[in-house]
């Protein structure tokens, strides 16, 4: 035998050898379990997990309130999920324009979700890259049963607020602004606004900052309650029963989500909700459109198995088992609600002829959602402090963050839906 040979013989052997672990590594990998990132934990996250283990795909689920930072270090890593499910779609946009998601065409029935839900993005392609799995209502007010408030502005003392949350503190402030915004101004200015449309400074214009002076006026109102807002959890005291029935002494109203049911525990059935239009400052103003808000899934895997997990998922099927087993709402409205009062109060509104927007902050850039996070809490705190509250200037710094985000191109297309 040659040595030429022999050196032949040894580079094949190599070779197999080679190949022979990039194949079991590939084989190990589709075996491996579905991972999946999401928001739920504690009862949720145990109700969600039980929904995946009805679709026979094996999957990890890790729950959790930081998503956010816990994706980014995943992606950071070199180790993303198969499947992310985040809180609005400005992060998942930013992935996206990144090349990290996979498109969801022909994935789930957009039909059965429709606008503005429907993920379709400013990109050439226009491809999906996300899809809602669960819905909530905002610009409402929940109040206890035999306390409806009168269709006026309510005073800052009988307000339940709280600021705080594990993630993202401050976001219950943009929500005041969000909601007055859309309801002094209507779809139209607020979709512009939330996509930071070009040719105007959205956020030292007009529309926000006179929204904004409303809610400082209420915050002005009252230095103590300002300050008791700033410090507490949105959603109460662990083990209480949320702000409205454990929160200060006075507060009868709580500007939230459909999501803050789960805050009030065994009182749950002893809320009523209406609009928040007639209360807010400056008001009352009619409703011009309800601000909703979900948590998408997208895909950072092409995965087959990843691929089936979400598309089962947002089946109508996948969407009416999550929303029975752990009394949630669903985007996709083939999904039959509840029959509690409340339940059919806020589905009506979800599925109903008013314009529904997307939570601005949630559309935003990353880097502006959490200027106007900082902005809130700032404007909040200088309140109860008693110090000029600068609205100009805070929203002058927020708009110098708007100014130097790229171009967004996966960004959604649309943040209202039409009448």
């Amino acid at each position: 035998m040659t040595r030429r040979f022999k050196v032949l013989v040894l580079f094949v052997v190599v070779v197999l050898i080679s190949a022979g672990s990039m194949v079991a590594v590939w084989a190990q990998r589709e075996e491996a379990p579905v991972t999946v990132l999401g928001p739920w934990t504690d009862d949720q996250g145990a109700q969600f997990e039980k929904v995946l283990r009805g679709f026979g795909i094996p999957f990890e689920y890790q729950g959790t309130a930081a998503q956010r930072e816990v994706l980014l270090s995943k992606v950071q890593s070199g180790e993303p999920p198969d499947i992310a499910i985040m809180p609005g779609v400005g992060e998942l946009a930013e992935y996206a324009d990144q090349e990290r998601l996979k498109s969801l065409d022909g994935l789930y029935a957009e039909e059965e979700y429709g606008s503005p839900w429907k993920s379709e993005s400013q990109s050439p392609q226009g491809d999906a890259y996300w899809v809602p799995v669960k819905a909530d209502l905002k610009s409402i007010v929940w109040y206890r049963q035999g306390e409806p408030p009168a269709d006026t502005p309510a005073p800052m003392a009988s307000w339940c607020i709280g600021m705080g949350d594990d993630g993202a503190s401050g976001w219950p402030g943009s929500d005041w602004i969000e909601d007055l915004v859309l309801q002094r101004e209507g779809p139209e200015v607020y979709g512009k606004w939330a996509l930071g449309a070009e040719g105007e400074e959205w956020w030292t214009g007009k529309a926000v900052r006179e929204a904004w002076e409303q809610w400082a006026g209420l915050l002005r109102q009252d230095r103590k309650a300002a300050e008791r807002a700033l410090l507490a959890d949105h959603r109460g005291a662990p083990d209480d029963a949320g702000l409205l029935f454990d929160g200060p002494h006075g507060c009868a109203l709580e500007h939230q989500g459909s999501f803050a049911r789960s805050f009030y525990g065994s009182k749950g059935k002893r809320v009523g909700v209406t609009d928040s239009a007639t209360l807010l400052p400056g008001g009352p103003y009619r409703v011009q459109a309800y601000e909703v808000t979900g948590d998408f899934a997208a895909l950072f895997s092409d995965r087959p198995q990843a691929r089936d997990l979400i598309e089962r998922l947002a089946s109508r099927e996948g969407q009416r088992k999550w929303a029975e087993s752990a009394d949630v709402f669903s985007a996709n409205h083939r999904v039959p609600v509840g029959d509690g009062p409340v339940e059919r109060e806020i589905a009506e509104r979800l599925t109903g002829p008013t314009p529904r927007c997307l939570d601005a902050s949630d559309v935003m850039a990353p880097a502006v959602r959490d200027a106007f996070y900082e902005a809130t809490l700032l404007t909040i705190a200088r309140a109860a402090a008693g110090e000029d509250l600068d609205v100009r200037g805070l929203l002058t710094d927020v708009q110098k963050v708007q100014d130097a985000q790229p171009t967004r191109d996966a960004a959604p297309r649309v943040v209202c839906s039409t009448p």
